[in-house]
């Protein structure tokens, strides 16, 4: 008994068609230009946040943010050029941004993080987390047009 063989695959399903312009809609919104440009901002501020909170004598909080941040923006700058194939990894956000919250305690583990180190990396790690949220909920949030 043979199956009749489709050509094209998954690409021309109906519905990844549907799915393909639902992130196209979804990523040309001002809340999603909003959201990339957040996201990018705040893995620049992640980046550089040793500086400016001068605690680069600690080099592995140093090295976890420089690190961490990077990922943070080269995420954003993903969201920004390519948005529809970016939303679908926004979920690493989030982790990310626990990552930042709790860091100061897990990299400085055998002597105790400054005040400043913690404030910068639970905020940080807070928003970071959160914008994560809402660049997922941006493309799961989006109720489907109905088909006619």
């Amino acid at each position: 008994m043979s199956y009749p063989q489709q050509s094209g695959g998954m690409s021309t399903h109906p519905e990844f068609a549907e799915m393909r312009d639902r992130l196209e809609r979804t990523a040309s919104s001002g809340q999603a230009i909003a959201v990339e440009g957040l996201v990018l901002l705040a893995g620049v501020y992640a980046a550089v946040s040793p500086w400016v909170v001068h605690f680069t004598n600690d080099s592995f909080i140093t090295v976890n943010n420089l690190i961490v941040g990077i990922g943070i923006a080269l995420i954003g700058l993903g969201l920004a050029l390519a948005p529809e194939r970016m939303f679908r990894v926004a979920w690493v956000l989030v982790p990310m941004g626990v990552w930042l919250l709790i860091s100061p305690w897990v990299v400085t583990a055998g002597h105790s993080a400054r005040a400043g180190i913690i404030w910068n990396n639970c905020w940080l790690g807070a928003i970071t987390a959160l914008l994560g949220l809402a660049a997922m909920g941006l493309t799961i949030g989006r109720t489907r047009r109905p088909t006619r």
